[in-house]
């Protein structure tokens, strides 16, 4: 796969391949991440096209840590509202990007927020303190 093909392929939707934390689980118990698809139109934030700060700073983390890859779901949506694939996972109320979702029943090891039976973290902060805590990943310092 070429570089370009592979930026393309990022931002797809498709899910990365890999395993859950403990490496034994199936693909379907991986946590979800949802990320904002860069380079959006907002007509109610003016002309041009915008990106998510978070969704960059969560992205940039992956690239610091590339295994994350392997043990997160990673899906990419657009800006616009409903965002489906989130309100199918937390609800209308929770469509908030960019979120990391615990699978059904799992309680991370730092407290999360809750919906539809499922913990979740949302925001880069959050979402980096969930990750150095859950994987080992650095820390962002302050």
């Amino acid at each position: 796969m070429s570089a370009g093909t592979a930026g393309a392929d990022r931002f797809s939707g498709r899910a990365a391949a890999g395993l859950s934390a403990d490496h034994t689980t199936t693909r379907m118990t991986r946590p979800k991440l949802f990320l904002l698809k860069p380079s959006f139109p907002d007509p109610k934030a003016g002309p041009g096209l915008f990106h998510c700060p978070h969704s960059a700073a969560v992205e940039g983390l992956l690239s610091f840590h590339p295994e994350l890859r392997e043990r997160l779901e990673v899906r990419y949506v657009d800006f616009a509202r409903p965002r489906q694939e989130v309100i199918a996972e937390l609800g209308e109320a929770h469509q908030v990007c960019p979120v990391l979702v615990l699978p059904p029943g799992v309680q991370g090891p730092v407290p999360g927020r809750s919906a539809e039976g499922r913990s979740f973290f949302v925001g880069s902060p959050e979402i980096a303190g969930f990750l150095a805590q859950w994987a080992g990943t650095s820390l962002p310092h302050s």
